[in-house]
């Protein structure tokens, strides 16, 4: 077989149903890919920072530290794969993290660490369950906020109200209240009247927790059908629990707890947390985004909602949004777009300028589907469209369509040595094809190192080699296997045409000024080097 006819570049040249094909994949399978590829703000990944935290109510930060803090980091020294242990007493409250290191495994460590905790037998007998957790990045979309001249148990109140409008909403699943103290039930029992009944506290409180029971007891089949059996003794008040027997004489004497105790209600003083907005008292809540959730979705159907929940308000009372994430987002999406414009109006005009019309349009579709040839291949990455993804694109925009231009213009030249279209694309091609593959491979290797980059910034970086390499695969495959075929079996323009006269008298032109201007400058600033050098560091330095 004749060298003219060998090589994938030539067959593909020559059956340009097959580079039509292969860019059909390209453009449809990437434009489809994009609708269903997750779209975020930031890449959702783990911390590498295990969270221990546990409960001490009424202790203070010291007693927290002695009972709770050091017994935990005790039980975690000699864990492999942790590097720092980070802790926190508070009061009725302590929080250990422990941050691992690079090359450990988080399930492992977070599993190792969890058996070390529920190991510790040593806690003091009012502490909590201990909650062991693998730290991981919320998706928050908005940060709203509730404020209003009334009390803390009224705005509570109207918290929790606008939290379930908010989720009754379509597109909004998940919203958390920010900056409020728990609503608790106090009851207070003397030790002399514990004493005066022959109980203990132990007592009251199992007492108390099998009488308020909310549980289901199954169902029974019937021929009426099945019947299900459920224990509602749910009590969410604090009048309710003083109704609550504890003691129940042979005789029929019935003591109520209200009897033996104080019974009250109010927010959890050990709390220290307070929120205020131009000098009123304030709720934030939060607004998340889940599963295939887009940000730009959660906060049009928050927005929506918040315009009929606002007019709902009482006087006094208002909601504003004061973080949306999705608007950061947008603006990202909205400059990718813009500078993938502008550099499609660049490429095509100056191409145009100085070549031909239909040649700048083949070379310029060396964008979009490069683009979305990229986008075709993410999800199989574990990649999706965010601030960081978005910031890879505009990266490669500016050299994408670098190869396309060098193939294209090359493939021009051999249509100006007499060549027909055919044999100059196959030629054109193949006579640049070692040069712009070593060219974009230096581009690939120049960003490879991002994915070696260890721990949290590795994980927020390490996208932008991904799409970067993937853009620039896809564009050396467009510029020697697609582009090439289609510059072949492009009809040329008439030379009659206004457009081809035209443009051939600019280019003509444009080629004279070069021979006959710039080519002497050129060859004078060669041959004096020195001052050429010179006037360059000068320029730059008054710059």
């Amino acid at each position: 077989m004749s060298r003219e006819r060998s090589g994938v570049i030539s067959w593909m040249t020559r059956n340009g149903v097959s580079a039509n094909l292969l860019m059909l994949v390209l453009l449809v399978g990437g434009f489809i890919a994009s609708l269903q590829i997750k779209k975020e703000v930031f890449p959702e990944f783990s911390l590498d920072i295990v969270s221990v935290s546990v409960g001490y109510p009424g202790a203070s930060p010291e007693d927290v530290e002695q009972g709770i803090v050091l017994v935990v980091e005790e039980a975690l020294q000699g864990i492999d794969g942790i590097d720092e242990i980070t802790s926190v007493a508070n009061e009725g409250q302590a929080q250990i993290s422990a941050e691992l290191s690079g090359d450990a495994d988080p399930s492992t460590v977070f599993q190792d660490i969890q058996q070390a905790v529920s190991r510790i037998n040593t806690f003091p007998a009012d502490a909590e369950q201990p909650n062991v957790a693998l730290a991981k990045r919320v998706r928050e979309v908005m940060d709203i906020l509730l404020f209003g001249d009334v009390s803390e148990v009224v705005l509570n109140e109207l918290a929790e109200s606008v939290r379930d409008q908010l989720l009754s909403a379509d597109g909004v699943t998940q919203v958390e209240l920010q900056g409020n103290r728990a609503y608790r039930i106090h009851i207070d029992v003397p030790s002399a009247r514990l004493q005066a009944h022959g109980l203990t506290l132990r007592q009251v409180a199992d007492r108390l927790a099998s009488s308020a029971v909310d549980a289901s007891g199954g169902s029974l089949e019937t021929r009426a059908g099945e019947i299900l059996v459920r224990v509602d003794e749910r009590r969410d008040l604090a009048r309710e629990f003083a109704e609550l027997p504890v003691i129940t004489a042979a005789d029929g004497t019935v003591v109520r707890l209200d009897e033996i105790a104080t019974v009250s209600e109010g927010f959890d003083e050990t709390q220290d947390v307070s929120a205020s907005f131009n000098g009123k008292r304030a709720i934030g809540l939060e607004v998340f985004r889940i599963g295939e959730q887009t940000p730009i979705g959660v906060s049009t159907a928050a927005r929506a909602a918040l315009e009929q929940i606002r007019s709902s308000l009482p006087a006094g009372v208002d909601v504003v949004v004061l973080n949306d994430q999705s608007e950061i987002y947008q603006q990202r999406l909205q400059l990718l777009m813009k500078n993938a414009f502008i550099g499609l109006v660049l490429v095509f005009a100056l191409m145009a300028l100085f070549l031909e019309f239909k040649l700048a349009f083949w070379v310029t579709m060396g964008i979009p589907i490069s683009f979305l040839g990229a986008m075709l291949f993410l999800p199989g990455m574990d990649a999706s469209i965010n601030m960081i993804s978005m910031f890879a694109f505009i990266i490669s925009l500016g050299i994408v369509v670098d190869d396309a231009v060098v193939v294209g213009e090359n493939i021009y030249e051999y249509r100006q040595k007499g060549m027909n279209f055919m044999e100059a694309a196959i030629e054109g091609a193949r006579d640049v094809a070692m040069p712009v593959t070593f060219s974009v491979l230096t581009n690939i290797v120049a960003f490879l190192p991002l994915l070696f980059v260890p721990g949290f910034l590795g994980k927020i970086w390490g996208v932008i080699p991904l799409v970067v390499c993937t853009v620039f695969a896809i564009s050396l495959v467009e510029s020697l296997l697609i582009l090439p075929a289609h510059l072949a079996h492009t009809k040329p323009l008439k030379r009659s045409s206004r457009i081809r006269q035209w443009q051939q008298t600019f280019s003509a032109d444009f080629s004279a000024w070069v021979n006959r201007r710039y080519q002497p400058l050129v060859e004078q600033a060669v041959a004096h080097r020195y001052l050429s050098v010179s006037i360059g560091v000068a320029a730059l330095a008054i710059v």
